[in-house]
């Protein structure tokens, strides 16, 4: 795989790709980095696209304090203030990327695009969906029992619900929208959540990609408040239908730029399938959960060990390996059992 999100340094900037500033990418394109408090990923990438009518930025970052003032301080290194941005164009509904997004867009009075597939998510967030399944109970369901009484132990603080206002517009398949002067093709691609989109300026020669292509780690899969039955399967296709598209210069939403979306989509579908070859030596040890399978398996590019793990991160690899075997069940190479404590996996016989 790529080198380290530690390390990476990002050629727009010849610094850590992390370092604060507003760093310019391609004609008229711009890459603030806001930080994000947590210990894995140092910060989230905005990208300011100018245009006449004014700024559209694609993601917003997450509303907290230190994310707005490097914000606020990034646009005015281009000589611009939250009054000019006109819309945000994010990617998904995750808060490192869309809750600045809301807020700023609510004060502002700039639009908020998003993909229709992230309406559940939001409805959940404000309190309107019934029929939750909490993630406690889909870790126990994954066979993680004494993992989902961790999590029901640690349960996330309530939403302040002025950070998950509803967009001022979703977005349904595949569209082209004119920003900025440009051509934007506003692509679907489920799997890191459903309605992740990416946003591609093919005669600019710039893919806008979110979470859905990262250029030094893959993004977590099968980890949603709505569940859906085979996101790695949706990921997978969504890589694939990316990769269709001109290669394009990779502007990520964590990590430095690069140069080609086509070798970084060929290395993560590479990177799935090894991970599916993996987990079905495993099944072949006799039917098993989908935590007795991430036990078998090394997490992250130093491989550690499960139990290695916090517990955040172990519910993270407990349910992407259960979307792995999902995978396998739908390509006919492992059976699915639902028992009363869990859903086993097996191999198929040969």
């Amino acid at each position: 795989m790529s080198q380290s999100t530690a390390t990476a340094i990002s050629p727009d900037s010849g610094e850590h790709w992390s370092a604060p500033g507003a760093w310019t990418v391609a004609e008229g394109v711009h890459r603030i980095p806001l930080p994000l408090p947590m210990d894995g990923l140092k910060a989230v990438n905005i990208y300011v696209l100018e245009g006449s009518d004014g700024l559209s930025l694609v993601d917003g970052g997450w509303a907290i304090t230190e994310g707005r003032t490097a914000l606020e301080s990034g646009l005015k290194k281009l000589g611009f203030g939250f009054g000019d941005i006109r819309r945000f164009l994010v990617t998904h509904v995750h808060r490192d990327h869309y809750t600045l997004a809301s807020v700023l867009g609510e004060e502002f009075g700039a639009d908020v695009l998003l993909g229709a597939g992230e309406r559940p998510t939001l409805e959940l967030t404000n309190g309107d969906l019934d029929g939750w399944i909490s993630t406690d109970r889909l870790l126990a369901y994954a066979g993680a029992h004494e993992l989902a009484a961790v999590w029901a132990a640690n349960p996330p603080p309530l939403p302040d619900l002025s950070h998950w206002r509803m967009p001022s517009r979703w977005l349904e398949g595949d569209v082209r929208l004119d920003v900025a002067g440009r051509d934007l093709d506003a692509v679907h691609t489920p799997g890191h959540t459903q309605g992740h989109y990416v946003y591609a300026d093919v005669a600019g020669s710039v893919l806008f990609a979110g979470d859905h292509v990262l250029p030094t780690i893959t993004p977590s899969i099968g980890f949603e408040p709505v569940p859906v039955v085979d996101p790695l399967g949706d990921f997978m296709a969504s890589l694939t239908k990316v990769r269709s598209l001109p290669d394009l210069q990779l502007l990520p939403a964590h990590g430095p730029v690069a140069t080609s979306s086509h070798a970084r989509v060929d290395e993560l579908l590479a990177h799935h399938e090894s991970r599916l070859a993996q987990s079905l030596a495993s099944l072949r040890l006799g039917r098993r959960s989908a935590l007795e399978v991430a036990n078998d398996l090394g997490w992250t590019r130093h491989e550690w060990a499960f139990a290695e793990l916090d517990y955040f991160n172990a519910g993270l690899a407990v349910m992407e390996t259960k979307a792995h075997l999902e995978l396998l069940a739908a390509r006919g190479l492992a059976t699915r059992e639902e028992t009363e404590a869990s859903v086993l996996f097996a191999p198929v016989s040969e």
